[in-house]
């Protein structure tokens, strides 16, 4: 089992990572994981993400209320965004908040990411919608998250930047990655006579593709495909992720969507 010092260490390293890459200026970004039910480590706000050491780590509770900090370190601002991930997605351990370039571009210009343009991002992205806008470090932006967490595990914040979140740390921080780098093809592809988009079928297959690797996290993908078609569920969902409301709506509800999004109606 890895301990909580390690942990602790590889935060500061993601966090140097996204500072190194220049998806955080100054003292921008926050970064937490999830110990277990009721406590979790998250980096101090006022604090440059590229320069921190093991003791800079706070340590909350489910709540976000300190348990742990040293000196005059306090927990991210953005602590209740975090919180508010974990609270309705219990298979998320970490949540990465930060502003890359282009990404956050297109979150300025209100443009979400949901062009099939390339494999590596339908397989493991997704769509990526637009959170509307929140001030920071009140519950606004949490309660703007909400509505996308149960079918998205990457979001990006109007005027803002983007919020990845996943089964690990390095996951969520590679998922970061990956919006970014989306991002930055797509903005490339629009300059020199717009992108070419994946057809209908070619994502069908990297949906089916995602399902045979067995990735984790939510994503259309995920949806059973039996369910789908109004049958019984598979023995590998047997409808898992859609107790609490039924699930043909919700099977309708979000390929409605994700068909809306991809421009594919």
């Amino acid at each position: 089992m890895t301990s909580e010092y390690e942990i602790k260490k590889e935060i500061c390293e993601i966090g140097r990572r996204i500072y190194n890459k220049g998806m955080v200026a100054a003292n921008d970004g926050n970064i937490s994981v999830k110990l277990n039910d009721n406590e979790f480590l998250c980096t101090p706000t006022g604090v440059s993400k590229g320069f921190m050491t093991p003791d800079y780590i706070c340590k909350v509770d489910k709540e976000g209320k300190v348990i742990q900090a040293n000196g005059n370190f306090k927990p991210s601002s953005e602590i209740k965004m975090h919180m508010r991930v974990y609270k309705e997605r219990p298979d998320v351990v970490s949540v990465v908040h930060a502003h890359p370039m282009y990404a956050t571009g297109f979150a300025i210009a209100g443009i979400p990411l949901t062009q099939p343009i390339m494999p590596e991002a339908v397989i493991s992205l997704g769509c990526v919608p637009i959170a509307e806008y929140g001030t920071p470090s009140t519950e606004e932006i949490p309660d703007a998250v909400s509505k996308y967490l149960p079918y998205y595990d990457a979001v990006l914040l109007e005027n803002h930047g983007a919020l990845t979140y996943a089964d690990s740390l390095l996951a969520a921080y590679h998922k970061m990655e990956s919006v970014e780098f989306y991002a930055q093809l797509l903005f490339i592809a629009k300059q020199i006579g717009g992108p070419k988009e994946l057809s209908d079928a070619q994502v069908q297959r990297l949906y089916e593709i995602r399902r045979q690797f067995g990735m984790t996290g939510k994503h259309p993908a995920d949806l059973c495909q039996n369910k789908k078609d109004g049958k019984a569920s598979c023995y590998g969902c047997n409808g898992k992720g859609h107790q609490g409301a039924d699930a043909n709506e919700l099977v309708s509800e979000i390929t409605k969507r994700v068909i809306e999004q991809l421009g594919l109606k």
